[in-house]
């Protein structure tokens, strides 16, 4: 009977309408494959709504519970605990949210945890290793952050692990080596980087591995030839480099997905892998992985071949005339070298939708009459008049394998790729309301490809041009729409030239269905504009289903006007000067009347916020005895917030009191916002904060005292104050801010954009560990969002241009700022008044140049003569660039930085991109003349300079001109 309360009591807190349970609708059977006995009851199907109900703890004999595709809400109950039988929990597909419960570590007979599709956050709880008799551990789409636990390798009895599409971030725990009877490891859409460690050799029962869309790094190691039940290998979308390791030949897959490698071989390819073996392969994709060589014979062998996607190679020769018996379904090649004629059986089959290497070259420009100037397109949309400018129709529906041309011949797009899964048809997409912009009718319609979509602008003029890239994220919904976990990420690329690489178009725009633009500046030189958007493989592939891969909403381009020549006349120049400071002088003038210069008040309805803080307490008769009244003589820092004093405690303990005036460009909302943040946050690398003060109208924050005071003090600070770094120690102080930020960013409970990194903001104690400090800019930073901010807050020479000039906001804005610090670190030299030969000019323009001679290593500081790691100083000279890359998703996250700089990862590629203002670009040039080359034989020939440029600043409209050339050219691909 008590069963049947329980169950009626169930059925309420699920409103499971006109279901009740009597003790005929319940009995009890001995079970065939447990010991024990099951529950089982005789109800309808019906869809759940509710919390889950605490009295199903009531169900001491409950073995399964399966609450699968429902509509609950809340968290698992705490109650669950006393289900010591519980063996199976399924609450898949529901809005479950809050933390994982550690207490499930507690329940020592669940054999199967199945959590997925739900909203849990936070970390992976360790006490989940606890599990002894566990084999399914399904976590995925949910929004689990931090690393996987160490200590999951001691569920020994695990067959099945799923983490896919989570936040997770980290390398792969090396104990995971010890889950020897694991079957499947899923770990796709993640944010894992490292390499696959080596005790994975071990995992000899792996029969599905799938790293699809995180950053693992290194080769693809051999030891996966132990791997001789595996079926499936996903390992597109990561950073691996070639070439492919022999222990392919030995695997017997179904499915193999490899894309991106990085390297090439000094320019020579990587031949083609040996998979001769793998008889019954299914799906093929080795997709832009630098394979040379024909295309082999054997592959006209595999019978069961349904998919193939060998694009973006170097693949050459001619299509071989081979799938005598069988043809896959699809096949990509686009992007090689093939030549001769496409094949009777390839072109005349009616179900293969092949893509090949083989374009349109037939467009011809006769006259300069033919010659286009502009493009306007509404991707996938009608033909639109918006903002006086009419944006022509782009409707055609197809999408796989597709070459397009509009009827006036001045453009055309390609699209290749079918969605893996579903293999849905729609390659337009369309969101009829809801959109925040104001050329809405832009953006209510998409067209998306799942792998490559590449636009074409025909018979062009010749001369630079301005290209906008119109965006809006339409597919995913907000708050708690499940759509709303999803990720896209896609690169982009103009004249061949990658502009954008792991573009997120939610983060760009600030969230979904709101609109941003980007624009770059391309060159033409033979009538022929591409833009081209791909698909790397990271991002959702599953949420929603099948709308991954590169999406784009407009597209204009038009030519950058010609650099006036007319010089303003003596008249104009006064009139102008005039104007300005007579506009100046009415601003000082009602500044003035509305009191805004004047003292402020402290806010205690602010301060109040403090009482609920934790950390020390201190009152002001405490503090003005350790600082001995604030004797001048102890005064260690002063700036636009006010001044830092030493103090001692009477148990003798140093500490520094920043004291803020009431003048102070730090008020009562930046104090309390550093307060907050502060207490919230604690690491090695960030400073400590050990109490504040508001007594008698004082703001006064105490911290830890750093005995070596700042970087700025000890790189560039008077005689007396500035220390002798070495090598070692300079290293060592990159890699503490490093992991400071990376901590703000991607790993502490609070996301945190500190905004205001430069050398002053980091403190050095006394063994010379780099410590972030000055929290009063930070802002609270969510992953998935953007900010942009209208009070601009940080300091000249180390904000980002996005965060400068737009306020646009997000953490790659700290990344760009440390950039800069590295430089300086390096060099020794202050980022904005490097002044060799008594010429002014930016060190990060200098960096510029020497970076397009090949020679970034004269930068080293002089001090250090020869006694430095060429290999560290090129390595975070490199780092620098890279996170100083004016296009902020081109930047590394500080994981990956950190993960670089500690040797788990390597570096990618910098390339060189032109600074903001050609003035200072040009003094950089004339003073790099003047530095002394110290790496021997460095080359010193100039690169030609990427014709794409991410416009970042506002440049003269008139600094560039078309250029005409009205010869008649056949067009190639």
């Amino acid at each position: 009977m008590a069963t049947v309360e329980a169950l009626n009591a169930i059925a309420r807190g699920l409103r499971m309408l006109n279901q009740g349970f009597s003790r005929t609708s319940c009995f009890m059977e001995p079970s065939n494959q447990r010991s024990s006995a099951s529950i089982s009851c005789t109800c309808n199907q019906t869809l759940c709504h509710g919390v889950i109900p605490p009295e199903i703890a009531n169900l001491q004999f409950l073995e399964i519970l399966d609450l699968n595709n429902n509509q609950l809400h809340g968290n698992i109950p705490r109650s669950f605990k006393n289900l010591s039988r519980l063996s199976y929990l399924f609450v898949h597909q529901n809005n479950l949210e809050g933390p994982i419960p550690p207490f499930l570590g507690e329940m020592k007979s669940l054999e199967r945890i199945v959590l997925s599709d739900n909203w849990f956050n936070g970390s992976i709880p360790q006490a989940l290793a606890s599990l002894p008799s566990l084999q399914l551990l399904y976590l995925q789409n949910n929004l689990l952050s931090g690393g996987i636990p160490p200590e999951l390798g001691n569920l020994t009895s695990l067959i099945q692990l799923d983490l896919s599409d989570n936040q997770l971030s980290g390398v792969l725990p090396q104990e995971l080596g010890r889950l020897v009877n694991l079957e499947r490891l899923l770990l796709i859409n993640n944010k894992l980087n490292g390499e696959l460690p080596e005790s994975f050799a071990a995992l000899t029962n792996m029969n599905d591995l799938s790293i699809i869309g995180n950053d693992i790094s290194g080769k693809i190691p051999e030891y996966i030839a132990n791997w001789k039940n595996l079926k499936f290998l996903g390992l597109i979308g990561n950073n691996f480099e070639g070439p492919f390791p022999d222990a392919l030949s030995s695997l017997n897959l179904s499915e193999l997905y490899v894309s991106d490698l990085i390297g090439n071989n000094e320019g020579r390819g990587f031949p083609f892998p040996n998979i001769s073996g793998m008889a019954y392969l299914v799906w093929l994709t080795l997709r832009n992985c630098s394979v040379i060589g024909p295309i082999p014979d054997y592959i006209g062998q595999m019978k069961s071949l349904y998919y193939m996607d060998l694009s973006f190679n170097n693949l050459s020769g001619e299509m071989p005339n081979f799938f005598h018996t069988h043809k896959p379904q699809y096949m990509y090649l686009r992007g090689n070298k093939l030549n001769g004629s496409i094949p009777r059986w390839l072109a005349g089959s009616a179900n293969l939708n092949a893509s090949t290497a083989w374009q349109r070259r037939d467009y011809h420009c006769h006259t300069a009459k033919s010659l286009n100037d502009h493009l306007f397109i509404n991707c996938g949309g009608e033909g639109v008049l918006t903002n006086g400018v009419y944006y022509q129709a782009d409707t055609q529906p197809d999408g796989e394998s597709t070459f397009f041309l509009s009827d006036d011949k001045s453009w055309g797009y390609s699209s290749m790729g079918i969605f893996l899964v579903t293999n849905h048809d729609q390659y337009i997409v369309e969101k009829s309301c809801g959109i925040y912009s104001d050329g809405a009718p832009l953006y209510k319609t998409a067209r998306i490809a799942p792998i490559s979509l590449k636009y074409y602008g025909f018979c062009m003029k010749n001369g630079k041009y301005r290209v906008r890239l119109h965006f809006a994220e339409i597919m995913y919904g907000e708050n708690k729409d499940p759509s709303s976990k999803g990720n896209r990420f896609f690169d982009v690329a103009i004249q061949d030239q990658k502009v954008l690489e792991n573009f997120n178009i939610r983060e760009a725009a600030m969230g979904v269905n709101r609109s941003v633009t980007l624009d770059f500046v391309a060159t033409v030189r033979n009538h022929r504009l591409e833009i081209h958007l791909y698909w790397t493989g990271k991002g959702s592939i599953h949420i929603p289903v099948e709308y991954y891969g590169p999406l784009i909403s407009a597209i204009s381009v038009s030519p950058v006007p010609r650099k006036s020549s007319t010089k303003p006349s003596p008249m104009s120049i006064a009139a102008l000067v005039g104007s300005a400071l007579l506009l100046l002088l009415l601003i000082s003038i009602l500044i003035v009347k509305l009191g805004c210069l004047g003292g402020k008040e402290l806010n205690s309805k602010e301060l109040k916020d403090l009482e609920f803080l934790p950390g020390g307490s201190f009152n002001f008769r405490q503090i003005k005895a350790a600082t001995q009244n604030f004797n001048p003589v102890n005064k260690i820092g002063e700036g636009g917030f006010g001044s830092v004093y030493k103090g001692v405690l009477p148990n003798g303990t140093e500490i520094a009191v920043k004291q803020l005036s009431s003048k102070s460009k730090q008020g009562t909302r930046e104090f309390v916002n550093e307060v907050g943040t502060i207490f919230a946050l604690q690491h090695p690398n960030l400073v400590k904060l050990l109490g504040c003060c508001t007594e008698d109208n004082q703001l006064l924050l105490v911290y830890e005292y750093m005995e070596n005071n700042s970087l700025a003090h000890a790189l560039f600070g008077s005689e007396e104050l500035r220390l002798k770094l070495n090598w070692p120690i300079r290293f060592k102080i990159c890699l503490g801010i490093a992991k400071g930020l990376a901590f703000l960013h991607e790993e502490s409970k609070l996301k945190v954009v500190h905004r205001d990194i430069k050398p002053t903001n980091v403190l050095l104690d006394k063994d010379l560990n780099a410590k972030i400090s000055d929290f009063g800019l930070a802002k609270l930073y969510e992953a998935e969002k953007t900010h942009v901010i209208t009070r601009i807050a940080g300091t000249t020479g180390y904000m980002a241009p996005e965060y400068a000039m737009r306020g646009y906001l997000t953490n790659k804005a700290d990344v760009y700022s440390f950039g800069v610090v590295a430089l300086e670190i390096v060099s020794g030299k202050n980022g904005t008044s490097y002044r060799p030969n008594d010429e002014s000019v930016y060190l990060l323009d200098l960096a510029y140049v020497l970076q397009e001679k090949g020679d970034l290593l004269s930068l080293v500081d002089p001090v250090l003569g020869y006694d430095y790691s060429v290999k560290q100083a090129m390595l975070i000279l490199d780092l620098a660039m890279l996170c100083t890359n004016p296009s902020p998703t081109l930047r590394p996250a500080m994981s990956e930085v950190v993960s670089i700089l500690e040797g788990k990862s390597k570096i990618k590629a910098p390339s060189f991109h032109v600074p903001y203002s050609t003035d200072d670009f040009a003094m950089a040039k004339a003073v790099a003349s003047f530095i002394p080359r110290i790496r021997s034989g460095s080359n010193s020939t100039g690169k030609t300079s990427n014709p794409v440029t991410y416009d970042v600043v506002s440049r003269d409209e008139n600094e560039y001109g078309i250029y005409e050339d009205c010869s008649s050219e056949m067009l190639t691909s």
